[in-house]
């Protein structure tokens, strides 16, 4: 039985000694985001929205992922609970173009909608950066990003932000907090979750009921 026990303790040894080795041998490299010209400038002031962040004020800091992460969402399909658009098409989502003119996004319905980008296969996640709409200082509401490798989402859910705070959209209630939309997008750290799909909710802004976006980039490899 002793002998049982100490070669199990070896191989786990064994195992999480090459684990950490694979992850730390990886050499960590600043993500690089292409960045659309800002709209906007100036801190908005007259904003009475709850846990809402404060902005920077200066560039957001570099994030690191394993070198040869990449926009995995580019040219990939995607669909929406509003197929019929009020503005727009779906696939402004994934085109690459992030700059907020008009022409450059897609306007959805009113209440929750959501949409979900198909990776083809399952990646590594680290990052994923997200643009509504950044013509004018927004906040979108109940904004939460879900990873899995089940198309329908009933399933290996994974969320990794959700400031949906009295869960009104019925994800859950979050604990994040909301934000100001600028030219750099939202920035939400996946942590290295594996996923094929990524799901998008929103439940309008604080400018009218309906939906936006420009673009959704997810960095992975």
């Amino acid at each position: 039985m002793k002998s049982n026990k100490l070669s199990t303790l070896i191989f786990a040894s064994l195992f999480l000694g090459l684990f950490a080795t694979n992850v730390f041998s990886q050499k960590m490299v600043p993500i690089k985001i292409d960045l659309p010209k800002a709209m906007f400038v100036g801190t908005p002031t007259n904003m009475t929205i709850d846990k809402l962040e404060k902005p920077l004020g200066k560039p957001r800091p570099p994030f690191l992922a394993p070198e040869g992460t990449k926009n995995l969402a580019l040219n990939k399909k995607v669909v929406s609970t509003d197929d019929m658009p009020i503005i727009g098409e779906v696939d402004y989502l994934t085109d690459g173009e992030k700059d907020g003119d008009e022409g450059n996004f897609v306007e959805l319905g009113p209440f929750t909608q959501h949409v979900t980008i198909d990776l083809e296969k399952e990646y590594n996640i680290y990052a994923l950066v997200l643009w509504h709409f950044h013509k004018q200082p927004r906040v979108y509401f109940d904004v939460v990003v879900q990873l899995s490798n089940d198309k329908d989402f009933k399933k290996g859910v994974k969320t990794i932000f959700n400031n949906d705070l009295d869960n009104s959209s019925k994800q859950g209630k979050g604990t994040d907090w909301h934000y100001v939309e600028t030219a750099e997008g939202k920035l939400i750290d996946a942590k290295g979750e594996k996923a094929r799909y990524v799901r998008c909710y929103s439940k309008g802004n604080n400018s009218n009921d309906l939906n936006h976006y420009i673009e959704v980039a997810v960095y992975g490899k």
